[in-house]
């Protein structure tokens, strides 16, 4: 397994600079349309209600990287550098833009759920440079392969890393918020085919990314597979946990688990394309596609969590 994962790492996948230019208009349509969704209620309701909204935060910025790490070092021996990093990207990210969705789907909610994807929005602007970069450090100072050239060269400066992060979430979610505010009709007929062609176009990139360089995927996917299937299921369980540990109701236990497990890899894949951050020589590979398969997985581990939570529900309810 460890020798198939080192051949991933020096893999160098093959990516457009058009198709680099369409992935970074899709996710800022996508952060746009997020923003729609954001009102000056959400934050008021973290005033209200603050308790369910500070978990919220600490379990996606603090707990996700955290365990992330724990989950790093528990498979020490047995990842790469390629895996490691790209599973501390991932967990660096904020919620992904699915989240909603998949809370109301799971009859979690819905009102937390959006005022966590807001918070959590406009905090990864400082928190998704500062964790990369703090866990990414510790990973390369304590880590089995702390002398690796690789390493040495993913040297992120958090200052581009920032400017990146602020031109695809910053701007995009000030012109939604604010196209929210003054137009609220429009605003009531777009959100929802924003959000689905959102789903759609960005699965639709993976899935020409997979198509692209399909020949490593069907290579290394085995094993990616179960790496992200364990963080995955890891990330969703540390939320809810963490909201069962102080007591929230099962709707915001819901809630947490989905904001936690749900991680918008979209951005982590635009900043590894990001010459600027990542130089293009670099054999990204592990990194890469890890943070392609999140972007599918946690879309259908998000649904068949919300299916389950309903069914026991309903069952519970008879």
């Amino acid at each position: 397994m460890l020798e198939a994962l080192q051949a991933m790492d020096q893999a160098r996948l093959e990516f457009s600079d058009g198709g680099l230019l369409v992935l970074n208009i899709t996710i800022a349509i996508i952060m746009f349309g997020v923003a729609l969704e954001i009102k000056m209620s959400n934050f008021r309701e973290l005033i209200k209600s603050p308790k369910p909204v500070i978990l919220g935060v600490i379990s996606q910025f603090i707990l996700l990287p955290l365990v992330t790490f724990l989950v790093i070092i528990a498979f020490w021996g047995n990842i790469t550098i390629g895996v490691a990093m790209g599973m501390i990207l991932v967990a660096a990210c904020p919620g992904g833009n699915i989240s909603n969705f998949i809370t109301t789907l799971s009859k979690g909610n819905p009102a937390l759920s959006v005022s966590l994807t807001a918070i959590a929005t406009i905090s990864a602007i400082i928190m998704t440079p500062l964790n990369f970069s703090i866990w990414g450090k510790l990973y390369e100072v304590i880590g089995p392969h702390s002398n690796n050239a690789l390493l040495q060269s993913l040297e992120i400066d958090p200052i581009q890393m920032f400017k990146t992060v602020i031109i695809l979430l910053g701007i995009p979610i000030v012109l939604g918020m604010l196209f929210n505010h003054y137009f609220p009709k429009p605003t009531n007929y777009i959100k929802k085919p924003i959000r689905i062609f959102s789903i759609i176009f960005f699965m639709g990139m993976v899935v020409i990314m997979f198509a692209n360089n399909y020949d490593y995927f069907v290579k290394y996917i085995a094993w990616i597979l179960l790496i992200v299937f364990i963080h995955n299921a890891i990330a969703i369980s540390t939320g809810y946990s963490f909201a069962s540990l102080f007591k929230l109701s099962r709707a915001n236990r819901k809630t947490l688990g989905i904001e936690t497990g749900i991680q918008n890899s979209g951005l982590g894949l635009v900043l590894l394309f990001n010459p600027k951050i990542f130089p293009p020589e670099l054999p990204l590979g592990g990194m890469m596609i890890v943070v392609a398969w999140w972007g599918i997985w946690h879309i259908l581990s998000g649904l068949s969590i919300a299916t389950y939570w309903r069914w026991k529900d309903r069952n519970n309810n008879e």
